[in-house]
């Protein structure tokens, strides 16, 4: 059996036994506690790192770290000061490259790309109004404006003509909607006078009824009458007294009778 030997936790090492570092997540360290460690270790590591690349590559080489406590570390192989100034001469000089310069003469040309199409906007606005015709147009485009003139006013009128066919036809069928409408009101009118001549009808029937049952009602209360007070209870009454003439007539009430 390969001895082995103890590491400094106590447990027993085996060097056949490969130890594999596990990846770390790039993460924000959620505990405030571990985050200041790691921030601890990794700073030494950081600083670490910059002067080896400024000895092996001699190159000029600045660090600004700030803590999360907001407490400054630096590191400078040089002199911060010099490196800062140097950093900013830089920096000034890229703001006047040709690129910069380049975009500066682009803005500008499309500017005036846009400056031009609006003037020729305006004087086509002019040309189409019929303003200083004979101070901007030659022969020629006079004669192309004319043919585009033509153009509009025949597109113009075929749609006057279509709204009007739109709106004759809209009246039309208007039209043929009230004509109906007046139909129905006069079939109306019609059945109304043919209920009052019904009822008029009616009534002359009703008045010949009470005209020729009269007389019977008449003598049906004298019977009543007679019924209830005998002959013998009464003095004798006038026998013309008691003839009852009837009489029938035919006709509306109130008509002169013949």
């Amino acid at each position: 059996m390969q001895a082995g030997r103890l590491d400094r936790r106590g447990s027993i090492w085996d060097r056949s036994t490969k130890m594999v570092r596990g990846k770390t997540q790039l993460k924000r360290i959620e505990n405030r506690a571990s985050r200041q460690v790691t921030f601890s270790k990794r700073r030494g590591g950081l600083r670490k790192k910059a002067h080896e690349l400024s000895v092996l590559c001699d190159v000029e080489v600045a660090l600004i770290v700030f803590s999360p406590s907001g407490r400054l570390y630096e590191f400078a192989s040089a002199s911060m000061q010099k490196t800062l100034e140097r950093y900013k001469a830089s920096t000034k000089d890229k703001t006047s490259s040709p690129t910069a310069q380049q975009d500066i003469e682009k803005i500008k040309a499309d500017a005036e790309g846009l400056s031009q199409k609006l003037e020729a906007l305006e004087a086509y606005r002019r040309k189409f109004l019929g303003e200083k015709l004979e101070d901007d147009c030659s022969f020629e485009e006079l004669n192309s404006l004319e043919v585009k003139m033509e153009k509009s006013l025949r597109s113009i009128r075929r749609m006057k003509t279509q709204v009007f066919e739109d709106q004759l036809a809209k009246l039309r069928q208007k039209e043929m909607t009230l004509r109906k409408e007046n139909e129905d009101l006069r079939g109306k009118v019609t059945k109304g006078s043919e209920n009052e001549d019904l009822q008029a009808k009616c009534k002359d029937v009703v008045d010949l009824t009470l005209v020729t049952s009269a007389p019977m009602i008449a003598a049906a209360a004298a019977a009543e009458e007679e019924e209830e007070n005998p002959p013998e209870a009464q003095p004798e009454l006038n026998k013309d007294a008691m003839d009852v003439e009837t009489e029938l007539f035919i006709g509306l009430p109130g008509r002169n009778r013949s």
